[in-house]
C-alpha cells in the first residue's frame, strides 16, 4: 500500500474513503437506529435521476445527484410520516421513478455519455482533489447537524411520542435527517456507487450496534470501521486488480458476518455483548 501512495490517485482515494467514512458513520448510526435503510436505499437509487438530469442540462452531476436526492429525500420523509401503512410501496414506487427519469434524460441527451457507469458502480480512484474539498464541507455540514440537534436525534430515534409530548420539532428534525442522508449519499457515488452505498452506509453502523450502547460511541466505532474497510478494499483491490467500490462492500460485509457470527455465538453462550441502545 505504501508503494502505491507515491501516485496522486491513490492519495485522493484514500482521503475520499476517510472523509466519506466520516459521514457514513455518523448518519448511517441515525439510519440504522431508526430503521430507515428501506428509505435510504430509495434516496440513493433515486439519485439516478439527478445524474440524468445533470447530463441532460449539462450541470455538474454530482450536484445534481445531490439536489434530486433531496428533494426525493423529502418526498419520501413526508410518506413515511404522514402515510406508514402504505410508505413502503410509494417510496418503491418514488425509488424507480428516479432511477427511470436518470435513465430517460440520458437516452435524451446527445453525444457520447461518458463515465455513467462509475456513478453507478463507484469510481474512488477517479476522485479529484477538487471533490474532496467538496467532502470535507460535507462531514462538516453533518457533524454540526448532528451536534446541535443531538438530544432531538436521540429523541426521536428512541422515543418518538416523548419527544412529541415535549414539544420537539419532530418532523423537522426528521426531514433534516432525510436531507443528511441524501448529502452522505451524493458524497458517496464516487466511492462505491449508487448501487452499493446503503451497504458503506449501514454495515460499520450495523456492526458497532452490536456491541456497543451508546449512541455517539456507536458513530465514532462506525466511523473508524468505515476507514478500515475503505483503506483494506483499496489495498487488496491495488494488489489482486480487483474494481475498488466492489472490494471494499466485499470487505465490509464480510466483516459484518463474522461479527454476526461472533455475536450470536456470545449470547448462545449466555454472554450478550450489548444490550438495548441507551445514552
Amino acid at each position: 500500500m505504501l508503494e502505491a501512495l507515491q501516485f496522486d490517485f491513490m492519495r485522493n482515494a484514500l482521503l475520499a474513503g476517510v472523509l466519506v467514512s466520516i459521514s457514513c458513520g455518523i448518519i448511517g448510526t441515525l439510519v440504522v437506529v431508526n430503521r430507515i435503510v428501506f428509505i435510504s436505499g430509495g434516496i440513493a437509487h433515486a439519485a439516478y435521476g439527478g445524474i440524468g438530469i445533470s447530463y441532460f442540462f449539462r450541470f455538474n452531476p454530482v450536484l445534481g445527484a445531490i439536489l434530486f436526492s433531496i428533494f426525493s429525500a423529502m418526498g419520501m420523509g413526508m410518506l413515511q410520516r404522514r402515510l406508514r401503512e402504505r410508505a413502503d410501496t410509494l417510496i418503491g414506487v418514488m425509488w424507480a421513478m428516479g432511477m427511470a427519469i436518470g435513465i430517460i434524460f440520458i437516452d435524451l441527451t446527445p453525444g457520447y455519455k461518458a463515465d455513467l457507469m462509475s456513478y453507478l458502480f463507484g469510481s474512488i480512484l477517479a476522485v479529484p482533489s477538487a471533490d474532496l474539498w467538496g467532502m470535507l464541507l460535507i462531514d462538516g455540514l453533518i457533524l454540526g447537524f448532528v451536534i446541535i440537534f443531538y438530544k432531538e436525534l436521540l429523541a426521536i430515534s428512541f422515543d418518538e411520542t416523548f419527544a412529541t409530548i415535549r414539544n420537539l420539532p419532530v418532523e423537522l428534525i426528521y426531514l433534516l435527517l432525510m436531507a443528511a442522508i441524501a448529502l452522505t449519499v451524493g458524497m458517496m457515488m464516487k466511492v462505491v456507487g449508487l448501487i452499493m452505498v446503503i451497504a458503506l452506509l449501514t454495515i460499520p453502523a450495523a456492526i458497532s450496534s452490536q456491541w456497543i450502547k451508546d449512541m455517539r460511541k456507536i458513530m465514532a466505532v462506525a466511523s473508524l470501521l468505515g476507514i478500515i474497510f475503505t483503506t483494506t478494499g483499496l489495498w487488496l483491490s491495488y494488489c489482486l486488480n480487483l474494481t475498488s467500490g466492489a472490494t471494499i462492500i466485499l470487505v465490509a460485509g464480510m466483516a459484518y458476518f463474522v461479527s454476526f457470527l461472533i455475536s450470536r455465538g456470545m449470547k448462545l453462550l449466555g454472554l450478550n455483548p450489548s444490550q438495548k441502545l441507551i445514552s
